[in-house]
C-alpha cells in the first residue's frame, strides 16, 4: 500500500508517493502555473527518467487528474494501479480553533474549512480545491487533512492572545495561530532523538527559514510560542513578507500614499521583506549581490540575521533552559551565512557556532551538528520532512490509531530511523565531499556502549 500526499498552493500542487511497507519514497512531483495560460509538471520516480511537460490546467482538478495518470504511467510512474493508494494526506494552511489535530475529511469538514477562508485567503481556497478534486477522483480512498496550525495549539493564552479588544477574539477569532506546524513538529521530535532525550524533557528553538520563515519555542516537547500570528505575515523578516512592523505604519502610508487596505496587504505580503529592501528574495541572489558590493543587499541580510538573533534571545529567556537551536527549511538547511549571522555574539547564552562545521553543512540529505564541541547548547541543521508527517497522520487516521502528537509515536522518533531516499542521496554527497561525515549528528543511543564515541 502507498500513501499519496498533496500540498496545493494557489497555483501549484506538490505531491509525494510513499511506500508504507518498505518505508521509502517512490515518487515526488510538482505541478505549477495552475490556472494560467499553460501549466507545467515535473515528476521524479525512483529509478525512472524525470518527466517534464506543459499542459492545460484551468483548475486543480485537471492538475490532479494528470498527477494520477502519471503515477501509473509505465515509463515515468511509480505504481501499477491507483488501487494501491490506501490514503491521501492534504496539507491545509489554517485550522482556526476548529481543528486542533489532523482529521479525516467528509462533507462537514470541507464546509467548516470554507468558513476559515477569510483567515487564509491566499492559501485556503487552493487547499480546499485540492481536497475536493482528490475526493471526486478517488471517492473510495480515505482523505486526511493536516493543518499547519495544529502543532501550535499547545500555546498558553498569554502567548496566543493579542492585547487588542477581547471581543475581536470572541467575534472574529483574532489570535496567534502559528504556521509551519508540520515542519516544527518533525524537527522538534528529531531534535529530541539527536539529543538522546524524551520529548517531554526537551527544550529547543526551531528556526524554519525559507521564503516564508518562522521561529518556534518548544518547551517540554510542545510549542509554547511562535512568531507567525493570525496569518503568516507576522514575525521574522522573510523573502517577500515584512514580518513584525509598527501597526501604525499601515494607516500612515495609506493616508500619505493613497493605498487601500487591500493594496497595503499585498504590499506587506508580496513586496516587502528582503525583496522590499533590495529587490531580491532568493537568499543566494541576496548573498551574491552583497558580496559584489550591493549595500541594500548587505543591509537586507543584516536585518534578517538581526531578527533571527532577536527571537533566539527572546525564546531563550522564555524557555529558561535551551537544549538546542535547530535550523531547517531551504535557507536554514543551506544558508551558512544566515546561520552564522543569526548565532554571532550569542556565546554568553551558551550558543557557540563552529564556523568550519557551519561552512561544511550544505547537505539536505543529513542531519548535522554545527555547534562548537564545548557549546552548552547544541546547534543542529535538520532537513525537514513535512510530507512524512502528513503520510504518517493519514495512515494512522485510516487505521484508527491516530491521536494528538503528545500521545502518538511517529516512526522518525526512533534512534534507528533512516530516511532511505536521503541515505541514497547522502552517498553521492559524501563522494563529492567526504568531510561532511565529520559533522553528521548521531543519536547518543546509537553511539558506543561505553559512551566514549569509539
Amino acid at each position: 500500500m502507498v500513501i499519496l500526499t498533496l500540498n496545493c498552493g494557489s497555483s501549484s500542487a506538490k505531491y509525494q508517493v510513499y511506500d508504507w511497507e518498505n518505508k521509502d519514497v517512490l515518487c515526488v512531483g510538482i505541478v505549477e502555473r495552475i490556472g494560467l495560460e499553460y501549466s507545467t509538471i515535473e515528476q521524479k520516480s525512483a529509478g525512472k527518467e524525470v518527466y517534464e511537460a506543459k499542459f492545460s490546467s484551468p483548475t486543480h482538478k485537471e492538475a490532479i487528474e494528470l498527477v494520477l495518470k502519471m503515477l501509473v504511467d509505465e515509463k515515468y510512474g511509480c505504481i501499477k494501479d491507483l488501487a494501491e493508494i490506501g490514503a491521501v494526506g492534504h496539507r491545509v494552511l489554517h485550522g482556526g480553533e476548529m481543528f486542533k489535530k489532523s482529521t479525516l475529511v467528509d462533507d462537514e469538514v470541507i464546509e467548516k474549512l470554507k468558513t476559515l477562508i477569510q483567515l487564509g485567503p491566499l492559501h485556503m481556497p487552493a487547499n480546499i480545491m485540492g481536497i475536493e478534486a482528490a475526493k471526486k477522483l478517488m471517492p473510495n480512498v480515505p482523505q486526511a487533512i493536516c493543518m499547519d496550525t495544529a502543532w501550535h495549539q499547545t500555546m498558553p493564552e498569554e502567548a496566543f492572545m493579542y492585547a487588542v479588544p477581547y471581543e475581536w477574539y470572541e467575534k472574529y477569532n483574532v489570535r496567534r495561530y502559528g504556521f509551519h506546524g508540520t515542519s516544527h513538529l518533525y524537527c522538534a521530535k528529531r531534535a529530541a532523538v539527536l539529543l538522546g532525550k524524551e520529548n517531554k524533557d526537551t527544550n529547543v528553538i526551531i528556526l524554519h527559514v525559507g521564503n516564508g520563515a518562522s521561529a518556534c519555542a518548544v518547551k517540554n516537547g510542545v510549542c509554547v510560542d511562535t512568531t507567525m500570528g493570525l496569518t503568516p505575515l507576522e514575525g521574522l523578516v522573510m523573502g517577500t513578507r515584512s514580518g513584525d512592523i509598527d501597526p501604525a505604519i499601515i494607516p500612515y502610508i495609506c493616508n500619505n500614499a493613497g493605498y487601500t487596505v487591500n493594496e497595503m496587504d499585498t504590499l506587506l505580503n508580496k513586496k516587502s521583506g528582503l525583496v522590499g529592501i533590495c529587490g531580491k528574495s532568493d537568499r543566494r541572489d541576496v548573498a551574491s549581490a552583497a558580496a559584489a558590493g550591493d549595500a541594500k543587499a548587505a543591509l537586507a541580510m543584516k536585518m534578517e540575521c538581526h531578527k533571527l538573533k532577536k527571537y533566539i534571545g527572546a525564546y531563550s529567556a522564555l524557555l529558561g533552559r535551551v537544549d538546542a537551536i535547530v535550523f531547517t527549511a531551504g535557507v536554514g538547511e543551506m544558508g551558512d551565512q544566515i546561520r552564522k549571522g543569526a548565532c554571532a555574539g550569542l556565546e554568553e547564552l551558551g550558543i557557540k557556532l563552529d564556523l568550519a562545521k557551519n561552512d561544511l553543512s550544505h547537505c539536505r540529505n543529513a542531519e548535522t551538528c554545527i555547534s562548537a564541541d564545548d557549546s552548552p547548547v547544541k546547534i543542529f541543521v535538520i532537513p525537514t520532512d513535512e510530507e512524512l508527517v502528513m503520510t504518517e497522520d493519514a495512515y494512522a487516521l485510516m487505521e484508527g490509531t491516530y491521536d494528538v502528537h503528545t500521545n502518538f509515536h511517529y516512526t522518525f522518533e526512533s534512534p534507528d530511523y533512516v530516511n532511505k531516499a536521503r541515505a541514497r542521496g547522502l552517498k553521492g554527497n559524501l563522494e563529492k565531499n567526504p568531510a561532511i561525515e565529520s559533522i553528521i549528528a548521531v543519536p547518543p543511543a546509537k553511539k558506543c556502549c561505553c559512551g566514549c564515541g569509539c
